[in-house]
């Protein structure tokens, strides 16, 4: 997927190409997980798509629900949901940063092997 070491870096317009693919995975995994958290909310609390999907949001962006869970399932949904979203919140930063990441890396490795030839 990546140049390996021994490639030159990415010219700067495949680069941002590059990191433009990796966001757009990212907010397809968003809309995804808020789709699967508001029809939870709408199924297991009985809530409206609103705040189905204001709880849903809170809960994928760290913040917690606003309305508190009322029934069993309900209950049981947001803490499973709670632990998924959290997760999701961690791979959906770990894909925007990737290409970040390997660019500087690789940047400094090539820049020390052209040094020590």
């Amino acid at each position: 997927m990546y140049e390996s070491r021994t490639r030159p870096l990415l010219p700067f317009p495949l680069f941002l190409r590059r990191v433009g693919r990796h966001a757009l995975v990212a907010l397809a995994l968003l809309a995804f997980s808020l789709g699967i958290g508001m029809a939870g909310y709408m199924a297991f609390e009985g809530l409206n798509g609103t705040d189905a999907f204001l709880n849903a949001s809170m809960l994928l962006g760290g913040m917690g629900p606003v309305d508190a869970p009322k029934h069993e399932s309900g209950k049981i949904f947001a803490g499973l949901y709670a632990l998924y979203a959290g997760l999701v919140f961690l791979v959906a930063a770990g894909l925007v940063v990737a290409p970040l990441a390997h660019r500087l890396l690789h940047r400094f490795h090539w820049e020390d092997d052209a040094t020590s030839s």
